[in-house]
């Protein structure tokens, strides 16, 4: 403590504390990286590694001791052979700063405590390993076995998100964590043990029983600790870095049978979770999805293009409980954590008399309850484990810093589960933590030094300090780097503490009085709407981000990059002229207004009549109306980057979508194309498989009230100076179309004198059959040929013979595995005159009728 103050506690008053004590931080990154490494090791180098460590820190303790001794005696000396009384007090003032330090001093005792808790944590370590590989879950892992087996859930069910395989979209699986307690095998064998599973419920088996309201499967509303028998397939975990012994699939589409109730904590825990989702029911959709992920973490509701606008502006961490709830929830019951133990402090505790040990009694309370209702993920691990050791400290009547109290949460939480030193959530956790205690107080300070207000100031600094330590992880795992993330953390963080408070007001009382409860849900709706607002609008800027290595190399050049901005950043600051002007060339980078984006970049070019997205494996092409207005044909697989496409076309009315065939690759990205724009109509295909994908697109036009029309051919249209005509399919085809893609929706389209022929995803009999059709004579010598099918092997030459454009155009993902475009495609297009240009190799490309011919540009 600080020697100034008198006494052993420091002065009461925060601006004499004495400065941070680091001692712990040693210790706990050492635990940490010991535990990263001997998690998965083998129980012999693991034994090794206890051995040496232990040895080594005892012997260096004892050193540690004696020369403790030593140097209490040479001061003994000193003090005797002092002569002068000036000397003595000299003498006694080094003492003291040698008892004040002492710990510390000798500098093979501090080596000493950070060997024995490498020791600790390779022993914990250790004996977490054994854990996976005892028992017979795992050899009847190693054979792939059916069983039958008696499971307690550790963790909320979730879903997996929706994945584009090819022309479908994979089935979502639901996933629990479990402890495997008894295993009965084929033979009748009846096992006992205590392992770590996951656990996979095939789609089929999670679907609600019509009975069943709203169809919610019963899979999706079991609570941890609830003991289930299951009939299951077990197979070995996905990796060796994983903290479970294997993987349970569950076999049939049955209920689960259920062998025993969750605790009571869970039930409650449960009912409050419930009752959320209850009393938010009535909300739009981003609040009804947003405000149980920002109470209790719960993000069921959450849609994946949601998802990936939280991504996209790096705000995903409001959605996973972490310190600031528990923060929020303390600082109501306690007061500011800077007066929590002065006279002066506020807060419902000293408003009620609440003495201070009693306050932490409580406050202990209420941080398990946090705990238990928002589940215990790694950054709700950490932030309890941080806020009991503040509780505590005011308990003790101790002074406590935080960053010592985050060292000792890192500390005793790897001690207790190493798996946490590989999870990156509870990484990106301790580090926003860290930057909050360390590098924002001081960039507040340096902003209020510029005449920054100290509020805005603070936000600032909070929300680019956790940027700074944070994005080269974050960069690590996502493969791209957020240009927006600072000003969209910025602007969500005003609406956190509302939305976060009334949120968990509406928790406490659904269950007593639920009317109350959607009051007070409808209020927090205002600010979860305006942070689902920032996350969507800062992901659909075109430059909002940029992509980056996904590995540790690209981390490290990441935290390189970082470190000159900011060290560039404070010599900008002062320069308030300078800085503005590179504020305003930031913002016209990531808005990229398109007039000025065109004059740089040529994109999209003048006049431009026709584009091809590139939207990865799938199909999105764009046919200009005018005045930022355009024809979408099909939609791709990826909501992103066919809205990023359109942006950048500047196309924000779109009087119709064609979607020529209900295929993922043709139909997932449509939210996409729904984005921020005003839609006339929906036109699709009348064979409406796969039934899923149809589906999907009926809800999706319900929920913005856009119409839908059946397209047949001999049907016409015109919009502005475009019009087309539909080909395919025929009004009642013989026989039905063979799949999907023979019930592709083919358009003949004329714009300013251009021909271009969309095929969709046709294959030879219908090309075939197109070509027996009267409307045969219009399609000699087009100008412009979308190709059927991603260029696929699957065409019918007379067809290509007698089309003969003088452009082919083909969408096609990069390395994808089904060999599109095929070569004799390809060759059969240039043996006929075309030029043929592919997005995979091109990018976005747009056709022009430059007067003397075809212009195409790409982007």
């Amino acid at each position: 403590m600080h020697a100034a103050s008198g006494s052993r506690l420091g002065a009461s008053h925060p601006k004499v504390e004495a400065s941070t004590d680091l001692r712990l931080v040693a210790p706990a990154a050492a635990v940490w990286l010991t535990a990263a490494v001997t998690v998965g090791m083998s129980p012999g180098w693991v034994t090794g590694a206890v051995a040496v460590s232990l040895v080594a820190g005892g012997v260096l303790l004892a050193a540690g001791r004696n020369g403790a001794r030593t140097g209490r005696r040479s001061a003994g000396t000193g003090r005797r052979n002092a002569c002068t009384e000036q000397e003595q007090e000299q003498e006694q003032e080094q003492e003291q700063g040698r008892e004040a330090t002492r710990p510390g001093s000798w500098p093979w005792v501090s080596v000493a405590a950070v060997l024995l808790c490498v020791g600790a944590a390779a022993a914990s370590a250790g004996l977490h390993g054994a854990d996976l590989r005892r028992g017979p879950v795992p050899a009847l892992a190693a054979q792939f076995a059916n069983v039958t087996a008696e499971v307690e859930i550790t963790s909320d069910p979730r879903l997996t998100r929706p994945r584009i395989n090819g022309d479908h979209i994979a089935p979502t699986a639901l996933l629990f964590d479990a402890e495997v307690t008894r295993v009965t095998q084929a033979d009748g064998t009846v096992l006992a043990t205590r392992t770590p599973v996951l656990v996979i419920v095939d789609a089929r088996s999670r679907r609600g029983s019509p009975g069943k309201a709203g169809g919610r499967s019963p899979w999706l509303s079991l609570l941890p600790s609830t003991r289930l028998r299951v009939a299951a397939r077990v197979v070995p975990a996905l990796s060796d870095g994983d903290d479970i012994a294997a993987v349970l699939r569950v076999r049939g589409s049955a209920p689960p049978e259920v062998v025993g109730e969750p605790s009571g904590p869970q039930r409650l825990a449960g009912r409050l979770r419930e009752g959320l989702r209850k009393a938010t029911d009535g909300l739009d959709a981003d609040a009804r999805a947003l405000l149980p992920g920002l109470v209790v973490g719960d993000t069921s509701r959450v849609t994946p293009e949601l998802d990936d606008a939280f991504r996209a502006t790096d705000l995903t961490h409001l959605l996973a409980v972490s310190g600031g709830n528990l923060v929020i929830i303390l600082a109501l019951f306690i007061g500011p954590p800077g007066l929590a133990q002065r006279v002066e402090r506020r807060g419902l505790a000293p408003r009620l008399g609440v003495p201070l040990r009693a306050t932490a009694l409580l406050g202990g309370a209420l941080t398990l309850a946090f705990v238990i209702v928002c589940r215990p993920d790694p950054s709700v691990l950490r932030a309890a484990a941080c806020g009991s050791i503040s509780l505590l400290a005011i308990a003790t009547g101790r002074r406590r810093s935080l960053i010592p109290a985050l060292a000792a949460a890192v500390l005793l939480l790897v001690l207790y589960d190493p798996w946490l030193s590989r999870s990156y959530g509870f990484l990106l956790s301790v580090l926003a933590t860290a930057a909050l205690l360390t590098l924002a107080p001081r960039w507040s300070t340096a902003l209020q030094r510029r005449r920054v207000p100290p509020r805005l100031a603070e936000a600032l600094a909070a929300a680019a300090a956790a940027q700074a330590l944070c994005a080269p992880v974050v960069a690590l795992l996502s493969a791209r780097v957020s240009l927006v993330a600072v000003p969209c953390n910025l602007l969500a963080e005003f609406a956190v503490t509302p939305a976060t408070v009334l949120g968990f007001a509406t928790l406490a009382t659904a269950s007593p009085a639920i009317p109350v409860a959607k009051a007070l849900a409808w209020s927090a709706s205002w600010p979860a709407r305006w942070i689902a607002g920032i996350a969507r609008t800062g992901a659909a800027q075109p430059g909002g981000g940029v992509d980056w290595p996904g590995s540790w190399t690209g981390a490290l050049l990441l935290a390189l990059v970082t470190v000159a901005v900011v060290a560039v950043g404070r010599r900008l600051l002062r320069h308030p002229v300078l800085s503005a002007v590179c504020a305003v060339l930031f913002l016209l980078v990531v808005v990229q207004p398109p007039p000025l984006t065109r004059v740089i970049t040529g994109w999209p070019p003048p006049g431009w009549r026709f584009a091809m997205c590139d939207v990865g494996q799938g199909d999105a092409t764009v046919l200009a109306v005018g005045d930022g207005s355009a024809v979408v044909v099909d939609a791709g697989p990826d909501p992103v980057l066919v809205d990023r496409c359109l942006s950048t076309l500047g196309v924000t009315r779109i009087p119709l979508v064609v979607l020529t065939h209900f295929h993922a690759d043709h139909v997932a990205g449509l939210p996409g194309v729904l984005h921020g724009r005003s839609v006339g109509a929906i036109e699709t295909t009348g064979f409406e498989e796969p039934l899923e994908q149809a589906e999907f697109v009926r809800r999706k036009a319900a929920a913005r009230h856009i119409p839908m029309t059946r397209a047949v051919a001999g049907e016409r249209r015109r919009a502005g100076s475009l019009d087309w005509r539909v080909l395919w399919p025929p009004p009642d085809p013989a026989p039905p179309p063979d799949g999907p893609n023979d019930a592709s929706v083919a358009l003949l389209v004329r714009s300013a004198g251009l021909r271009l022929l969309l095929l969709g995803d046709l294959e030879p009999p219908a090309q075939q059959a197109l070509s027996r059709s009267p409307v045969v004579a219009e399609l000699d010598g087009v100008d412009v040929l979308k190709v059927a099918h991603h260029g696929s092997a699957y065409q019918d030459p007379e067809l290509i013979r007698r089309v003969a454009p003088r452009l082919a155009l083909i969408s096609v993902g990069s390395d994808n595995p089904y060999g599109h475009p095929a070569p004799s495609t390809v060759a059969a297009l240039r043996a006929g005159g075309a030029v043929v240009l592919r997005t995979d190799e091109d990018g976005d490309l747009a056709v022009t009728d430059a007067g003397e011919g075809l212009s195409v540009a790409r982007h």
